[in-house]
Formats: structure tokens, sequence, C-alpha cells
């Protein structure tokens, strides 16, 4: 009850604030939308570095005004510009706007991708937003039923904020939800795994470059930091987490990123701002705070005339990056093949939370690290999820997608999944299951756009469950976004 009045009041703040602007940003879901703008950012078009979500809004239109480079585009590129165009035109279009979500299911997703839906059986939310100059209000409010591990109806505040942008700089405070890193299925460090906490942040306002020739050769980069508190139910209460990202896009299709994340204070532990720049964590002399180092890679290029991307995202949950690091590991890649207007994805990708005691050291691994940390026997989580991996520590996910765009701009998605969750070494270091279980998963979603919004439908079927359940099961989710203006 606590931790929704505490929400409910950030939200209430919010709703009182001075008149703001609507959607700074696309914001992490729209699988459809990255697409499009990996498609645009691959093409040299629009450079918005597609590893780093929420992507602001602000540099795409400015890249997407019409002009005879677009216009000479291949036909599949083009319709990804007017779906950008579009999109982007509604989003940041000055004025007020409401949207009502709905949502349920009789099963919530095992794997939780960047195109994840609903937290729990049942989701209603309202949204609200005004548009007005440089601030942006974003205002949702609603429940959510059914979660695991939790019981009754919670207040859902998730997707609210206040933000101000001060030139080349947007400040925020609220509950954002936040994907780093490449993978489409997964994100190591940070995700939508978790629900979104209460947070303030500072990010670029879009993508930025150094004018100096010292620093001129990393082209366009982005970079954010965001403060938190993790206000659920905790051994130690209160903990704050901190996290900070760069990405940058040295070359048309390059990009790389590197972040750090920790949590750290909270009762019962000794609190100093110098523990946020501490670096020194051997085992010697361990850190006060439960830190993580992530390193990804993704490339996209032509092979053929087929535009294609792989991508790497490297996990360390220690000081070094090569020695002593139990590292975890994501690898993908996607091909994006053309179909006359359309485009057609197919992703594969491998996640690995096993760590190894070094880096690319296979022989030797540390059961039950990954988000887990003998200060903080809350691990790496908030509300029962860790902030990255939708399987927890010591999984493996192995995914093969399929996505296409058609005509009507319907969005067809299937994903066959294989499922390694935890291991016998693990023990309760993962949340999920007490005894390990390998499940073979399948998925099939549609988004179908509708004047009122977007209807989206969904189908998984799994051969086994998260123990102590057993056998095949299946689950249809439906979802409706009704918009007014």
């Amino acid at each position: 009850m606590r931790r929704g009045l505490v929400r409910a009041a950030l939200v209430a703040a919010l709703a009182a604030a001075v008149p703001a602007a609507a959607a700074p940003w696309a914001s992490v879901g729209d699988d459809q939308l990255r697409s499009d703008l990996t498609l645009l950012n691959d093409a040299g078009i629009a450079r918005t570095m597609v590893s780093q979500w929420p992507v602001p809004w602000r540099g795409v239109l400015d890249a997407l005004q019409p002009s005879p480079t677009l216009d000479a585009q291949p036909t599949y590129i083009r319709e990804a510009i007017r779906r950008v165009r579009a999109r982007a035109q509604r989003e940041t279009a000055e004025g007020g706007r409401a949207e009502t979500l709905l949502d349920g299911t009789n099963r919530p997703a095992l794997v939780r991708g960047f195109d994840a839906q609903g937290y729990g059986k049942g989701t209603i939310q309202e949204t609200a937003e005004i548009t007005a100059g440089r601030s942006d209000l974003h205002v949702q409010v609603g429940a959510i039923a059914g979660q695991r591990g939790q019981h009754g109806v919670q207040f859902n505040g998730d997707g609210s904020y206040l933000a101000q942008r001060l030139g080349n700089v947007q400040l925020y405070g609220g509950l954002v939800t936040h994907w780093w890193g490449p993978g489409w299925i997964s994100a190591l460090t940070y995700s939508n795994n978790a629900r979104p906490f209460p947070q303030f942040g500072i990010s670029t306002a879009g993508p930025l470059r150094f004018k100096t020739p010292v620093l001129s050769w990393i082209g366009p980069f982005r970079a954010e930091a965001i403060v938190g508190i993790l206000d659920d139910t905790r051994i130690a209460r209160n903990t704050a987490f901190t996290g900070i990202r760069v990405t940058l896009n040295p070359a048309r299709g390059l990009e790389i990123g590197g972040a750090r994340t920790q949590i750290l204070c909270g009762s019962g532990h000794p609190c100093s701002a110098s523990y946020v720049i501490d670096l020194n964590n051997s085992p010697s002399n361990p850190s006060k705070s439960a830190s993580e180092g992530e390193f990804d890679v993704r490339y996209g290029f032509q092979l053929g005339g087929v535009p294609v991307e792989a991508y790497t995202q490297i996990f360390n949950e220690d000081s070094s990056p090569v020695t002593h690091s139990f590292s975890s590991y994501l690898v993908g890649g996607s091909v994006y093949v053309p179909a006359g207007r359309n485009t057609l994805r197919i992703t594969g990708e491998y996640t690995s939370t096993i760590p190894t005691q070094n880096l690319f050291g296979f022989g030797t691994v540390g059961y039950g690290i990954t988000y887990n940390d003998y200060k903080y026997p809350d691990g790496l989580r908030y509300r029962g999820r860790d902030f990255g991996f939708s399987l927890d520590s010591d999984s493996r996910l192995i995914t093969l997608q399929a996505n296409l765009t058609d005509s009507y701009d319907r969005n067809w998605t299937l994903s066959l999944h294989r499922a390694l969750v935890s291991r016998p070494q693990t023990g309760a270091a993962n949340v999920l299951t007490p005894s390990p279980v390998n499940i073979n998963y399948a998925e099939a979603r549609a988004a179908l756009p509708l004047r009122i919004g977007v209807l989206s439908l969904a189908g998984r079927v799994q051969d086994d469950q998260l123990r102590p359940a057993h056998g095949w099961t299946a689950a249809a989710e439906v979802t409706l976004k009704v918009r007014v203006r």
C-alpha cells in the first residue's frame, strides 16, 4: 500500500505541474517503429542509434523532410520513411491527447522481448498528454492485476514523466522504461523486464557531435544518466539505483555502447556519493555497491543488396572487463528482406546469463552471480524481476523470430524460443523457478491498426512450465489502445 501511495503521489505531482509537451521520445515496445528506425539509421538517413531507448524524436523529423535524396530510396525504405514521419508528426504535435489501454491474458508471457505486453493478467491504463514548447507532460494512471509474486490489484503509474528540454539536454523525472542494448529479445543490463521505478534523469535531447578534431571522429553520440529509488518491499529498504549509458555512432550502421549501473545505499548500508564513481571491486577490496558494467556493438550493412545487422552485448559483474569478470553474453543478427513495398525481418538471438569467470574463458563459470549480490539479498531486481534478462540468472535462451509489416501497416510476428531456465547449482539465485527446466515456447502476434487505435493479438504455447508446475500450457493475450486526437 505504501509503495502505491508513493507512486500515486508522484503521478499526482506530475499532473499538477505546468502544462507540458507530448512525447519527446519514442518509448520502448513498438517493434515496427524500431525496425523502421533501424533501416533508416543504417541507410544513413536518420542516425538515431537504435540500441538505446527511449529514442528522442528531435532530429528524426528534420532528417525526414521531403528531398530528392529520400525520393530516390528503394520502395521499402520510402515506406519506412512514411511510417516514421507519420508517427513522429502525431507524437510531437502540439496540443492535448488521450489514450486508453486495455490488456488481458490468462497467463503473462514467459519471455519479455522489446515488444513485451502486460506484466500481469489484466491491465487498464489511461494516458493524458499536453504539448507546449519544450516542456513535456505524460501522465498514465491505472491498475495491474495478476502479476507474478504479487497479490490483488496494484496501482499502475508506469510511463508517467515530466520532462524539460534545455538546449541539447533533456531533464526528466518519473517512471520511464528503458532498453539498453542491441538485442531484440533480451537486454542484459537494463530492459522492460522489471517495471519502471521512480527516477530522475538527464540525457542528450538528440544525437550530438563533437566539433573538435580530437573527438569529431566518434560521429553522433547519445548519453544518459539516471538516479532512482527502488521503493518496493526489500530487505534493504529504499535502495538507490544509478545508471549511465553512452552510445557512439562513428560510422554508418556502426553503434558502440557502454553502460554502468549499480544499486547502493538503502537501510543497513553505508551511503556516500563517492560510491557512484568507485570502480575498485576486487576480492581484496570489494565495493560498497552492487555494480555492473556493459559493452555492446551493433553493425548494420548491406549484403548482396539486403540490409543485415549483427550485434553482441557483454555484461560484467566485476571491475575488470577481462579477468575475474563473471561475464554474461548476448549475440544475434537480423536480415531485412525487402518484400515489394514491405520488409520481412528475420532475427536469430542467443543469450546466456551463466557467467564465465574470465571474458570468453568458457571453462570456469560462477553460478548464482548474475543479478545477485551478497550485500543485497534482493539482488539487482525491482518488484521481483531483474533489470535485464527475462529468464533471470543462470539461464539460456535461443530465439528465431520473423517480423513483417504489410502494405496496410499491419505487423505480424512469429517467435520460436528454446529456454533453459536455471541450473542445478543455482538454487534460489534464480527467482523464477526452484528447479531447472527446459521449455520450448512459441508465440504468434499481430498488431492491427484501427481508426480508433491499435488492436494487438497474441497466442502462446509451451511444452513445459516453471516449477513447481509441469506440462503443456497455452495462453492468449489481447491488447487494445484507443487514441483520442
